[in-house]
């Protein structure tokens, strides 16, 4: 009972800072850090365990005709007929592609770029303007004197309010 007590009345102690003098050594790894670490290597390491148990088990007369109708391709399991006919197609076109082939698929790579290109251009132009709103409202909250323009002092008409600046001495 009195150990809650205790408990209840510590304080938090808050983990050091890595000192300067070893900065050259990298980010010092906190306790936090080496639990979640410690945590994923513990998983790893219990899987491969119950994997090596269950290899360990197995019955080696068991049989079942699907095992001897299927490869893998890539890494993954699939019908004798399958994959053969996935790996046929992969030596075909391996060994020469057709040359009526070669200038479509530069035509659809030159056009996925340009579309690419594009798509950056205007996410390019949404920001700039994002950026002006932004910078238009942080000015606007500053201090010093301002007002809207009347219609007549634009110099180029917008449908957005402009502003101008009293100037005021530097000091």
């Amino acid at each position: 009972m009195s150990s809650l007590r205790n408990a209840i009345n510590g304080r938090a102690h808050k983990e050091r800072a890595q000192p300067s003098s070893r900065k050259k050594f990298g980010l010092l790894e906190k306790h936090k850090d080496y639990v979640v670490r410690a945590k994923a290597f513990h998983k790893k390491e219990e899987t491969l365990r119950k994997l090596k148990e269950k290899a360990a088990f197995r019955n080696p007369d068991e049989f079942y005709f699907q095992m001897i109708k299927t490869r893998t391709v890539d890494g993954v399991h699939k019908p004798e007929e399958e994959a053969r006919e996935l790996q046929s197609q992969a030596s075909e076109s391996r060994v020469t592609p057709p040359s009526g082939d070669i200038p479509d698929l530069i035509k659809r790579k030159t056009a996925a770029s340009y579309r690419e290109l594009e798509a950056r251009k205007s996410r390019v132009n949404q920001l700039e303007k994002l950026y002006m709103e932004m910078s238009l409202k942080k000015e606007l909250q500053k201090k010093g004197r301002k007002r809207k323009l009347r219609e007549d002092e634009l110099v180029c008409p917008t449908s957005k309010l402009v502003y101008k600046w009293r100037s005021e001495r530097k000091r």
